[in-house]
């Protein structure tokens, strides 16, 4: 085995001091077994407590014990270090379970008998019902860890993965099943762009059948009521469902129920001697009894109770069963139905060092469900490295939670307990000031991200004064972050304009005004640019509030599919931006009323109203907006017949673009002249002008698809083989249709059989035919 650099520093500075081992046991109080194994590498991840009393048992100073710690932080990230996620599947992915699982046998025989259910089906049978089990039971009795324990045991028989889902059963804003939808099927690989144009009904049925056509694990926790997860539950297929939640949900039908109690003495016995690895359980059963007892047989207080005496070898179990017992009568019980567990929580707490139980105090306030280093830096105002430590120090005494991608969070029970701690501890103002210090930070975060998104700011240059603690090297994250911190920078934005700062709203919705046509699916724009128009007129800005209006138009529509609420919005932005006399805002707002006109077919007025926004973009000197304008028009001059028109646009467009100075360079430039071509080509494609309609769709469908546009990837690799086919170029002809096969699901099924269809047509001689090309 490979030794640490961990244990080969400890080697060397124990020997600097000419100690034995046995010394050092003595002087920090660690166990001569662990500090072996630590120097010999059967140990690479010791606790940070353990680390601690070896910084004072070998007398470091602070660059020794700073070197101490980056060799114990180094060791962490080397065997923790989780394989790269797809950006996709950041919402579902199976967290971390625990590696001295103990006890549940009958619940998990119960569950490992579902687990059957999922078993390939004979030809011939009838198929089972998905297998669907709903465990319940009180908070920190182990309901999440029995579920995660199930996916990891049984992870061989799920070749499509394991897939976790937070419900917050305890919040008051829950997510709706739609949401939950959504970000199912974001994680299942299902086109954004796809998922943005269905109603709820029709993403809905999409669920189903993705959900059909897998053979995963869904573990769906914490849920607060039926409703949550009703509409979640397979009709049919092979995926296990597994819901978590402090009520038997006894709405649903057709479920297994299963209720966690208190574990049993014996059980209660082998995770206290799981956790505190050294022999002191059995040298002491009488000790370890009244251990599992003060606790409840309550396995979370238990593992808190037991990560605290595993970091203190020298203690004995009869010495923390005391501690416990006086402990009792100093806290403010916190209960788990009928249990107190607050003394096990407290017994931690209490041995922190005031700046770590300060961290752990402020930690409450984030309003998301998990988070990483940079919160709990902002919020104590330290370090990155401290932020982390002190973190590792609260994960390893038990008051913290591994999550997905190297987070952390709170159990609920830990959550209240720490907020009680912080009304009790910490004033209001000191309070109110740390709020506002991670509301700040978050919200320049979400300016910097969007400035990114949008192109306004390089990768590397954003401003803002919260961006210098997490600088985006990429456009993709700076999205990532976007979504993956959404659930705690969308309630800072609710509640910096609940505390009546309506300029920082409008500030964050039009720095953001790029990402929802990326992120179509998140839910909750309407939300954000509503709230930036009401925020731009309390502050007296008719230009930001017509921008947001128009925004919120666009969000109404091709987010939500309101469209009668899109127009509205439109109309609204059309009438304060001619008020107020700004020429770009008329324009952007006759751009969308004439996008949605065109959306349901009122092809007459959409063309008048995007040729009035094209005259006002040119009078306002905005030359690619008005480019953009152009190859909407492109569209609706075809379907209103104008078909010249059409072409004579989109010659216009590719002039103005090759007189621009770096076009060929400008990544916004190449879009708009990949955008025109594909437009134009419907009008090719329709009137039978094979040659030109191969011109403009050739080279722009890998475009297409490598920006995640796979449904208009797959349409112009279809349509391109047509055009090829009729012009007798079968070799090229035959690439076309392959690109479309090679796209897989992403590709919708009747566009891979006509592609097919189109192969077997090149050997016959027989053309496609299509009466209309849409």
């Amino acid at each position: 085995m490979t030794v640490s650099s961990l244990g080969r520093l400890v080697r060397r500075l124990r020997l600097a001091r000419a100690l034995t081992i046995e010394q050092l046991a003595e002087a920090s109080g660690v166990s001569v077994r662990a500090i072996g194994d630590m120097e010999r590498g059967r140990s690479t991840r010791p606790r940070r407590g353990t680390v601690a009393a070896l910084t004072q048992g070998l007398r470091l100073g602070e660059a020794e014990a700073e070197e101490l710690l980056a060799a114990a932080r180094a060791d962490r990230a080397e065997q923790e270090a989780p394989m790269a996620a797809p950006a996709d599947q950041h919402f579902a992915l199976l967290p971390r379970g625990i590696r001295d699982f103990v006890g549940r046998d009958k619940e998990l025989r119960v569950l490992s008998g579902l687990v059957e259910g999922v078993r390939e089906v004979e030809e011939g049978a009838e198929p089972p019902l998905p297998p669907v089990a709903v465990v319940s039971g009180a908070p920190g009795s182990g309901k999440t860890t029995l579920a995660v324990h199930l996916a990891e045991k049984w992870r061989a028989l799920f070749p499509d993965g394991a897939f976790f889902l937070d419900l917050r059963g305890l919040e008051d804003r829950l997510p709706t099943p739609e949401e939950t939808v959504v970000r199912l099927l974001n994680a299942w690989g299902v086109d954004e762009a796809q998922v943005s144009r269905l109603t709820s009904e029709e993403r809905l049925a999409l669920y189903q059948s993705t959900a059909a056509g897998l053979r995963a694990v869904l573990i769906l926790d914490n849920a607060g009521h039926e409703s949550q997860v009703r509409a979640l539950l397979p009709a049919e297929g092979q995926l296990l469902v597994v819901v978590t939640s402090r009520r038997p949900l006894a709405g649903l039908s057709g479920v297994r129920r299963l209720e966690l109690g208190m574990l049993a003495e014996a059980e209660s016995a082998a995770l206290l001697r799981a956790v505190v690895a050294d022999g002191r359980v059995d040298a002491d059963p009488v000790s370890a009894a009244r251990v599992t007892a003060l606790c409840g047989h309550l396995p979370l207080a238990l593992r808190v109770a037991a990560n605290w005496a595993a970091t203190r070898s020298g203690w004995s179990l009869g010495r923390l069963a005391e501690r416990l017992t006086d402990e009792d009568r100093r806290v403010d019980a916190l209960s788990a139905g009928d249990l107190g567990v607050g003394s096990a929580f407290h017994l931690s707490y209490s041995r922190l060092t005031p700046d770590t139980a300060r961290v752990f105090r402020l930690l409450s306030m984030i309003p998301g469900g998990d988070f990483d280093v940079p919160y709990a830096a902002v919020l104590a105002e330290m370090s990155a490295v401290e932020a982390e430590d002190t973190l590792e120090e609260l994960l390893e005494a038990g008051l913290l939670t591994t999550s997905v991608g190297d987070r952390y969070r709170f159990h609920d029970l830990l959550r209240l307990y720490a907020r009680a701690r912080h009304r009790y501890t910490d004033g209001e103002d000191a309070s109110a000031i740390a709020a506002g210090r991670l509301r700040a930070w978050l919200l320049d975060m979400v300016e910097a991200a969007g400035r990114v998104v949008s192109g306004e700011a390089a990768a590397d240059e954003q401003g803002g004064a919260g961006a210098s603690s997490g600088h985006f090297r990429t456009n993709a994250e700076a999205l990532e972050w976007l979504r993956v911190e959404s659930d705690s920078w969308l309630p800072a934005l609710r509640q910096e304009a609940g505390l009546q700062r309506p300029q920082r709203a409008v500030d964050v919705a039009l720095a953001v005004r790029s990402v929802p046509s990326i992120w179509i699916s998140w839910g909750h724009w309407s939300e954000v640019f509503a709230l930036g128009a009401r925020s731009a007129e309390a502050v007296d800005d008719s230009d930001s509030r017509a921008a947001c209006l128009s925004l919120l138009a666009w969000v109404r529509w091709q987010c939500d599919r309101r469209h009668e609420e899109a127009v509205m919005a439109a109309t609204s932005a059309l009438a304060i931006a001619t008020a107020c006399g700004s020429v770009s805002r008329q324009a952007e707002a006759y751009m969308y009323l004439g996008w949605l006109r065109d959306a349901v077919n009122e092809v007459a007025p959409a063309v008048e109203d995007i040729a009035r926004a094209m005259e006002l973009y040119l009078r306002a000197g905005d030359t690619r907006q008005y480019l953009y304008a152009a190859n909407v028009n492109i569209t609706v001059l075809r379907k209103a017949g104008r078909t010249k028109e059409a072409v004579d646009t989109h010659h216009a467009v590719m002039r103005a673009l090759s007189g621009m100075p770096g076009s060929g360079e400008d990544a916004r430039d190449l879009l708009t002249a990949r955008i025109s071509r594909y437009h134009v080509s419907y009008v090719y494609l329709n009137e039978g002008r094979w040659a030109e309609a191969a011109k403009v769709l050739d080279g722009i469908g890998e475009s297409y698809a490598e920006s995640g546009y796979l449904l208009a990837a797959s349409k112009i690799y279809l349509y391109l083989g047509h055009a090829l086919a009729h012009l007798g170029r079968r070799s090229e002809a035959e690439r076309a249709y392959r690109s479309v096969l090679r796209l897989g699901d992403s590709a919708p099924a009747e566009m891979r059989e006509e592609a097919s269809s189109g192969l077997c047509g090149l050997s016959t001689g027989a053309f496609p035919s299509r009466s209309t090309f849409e």
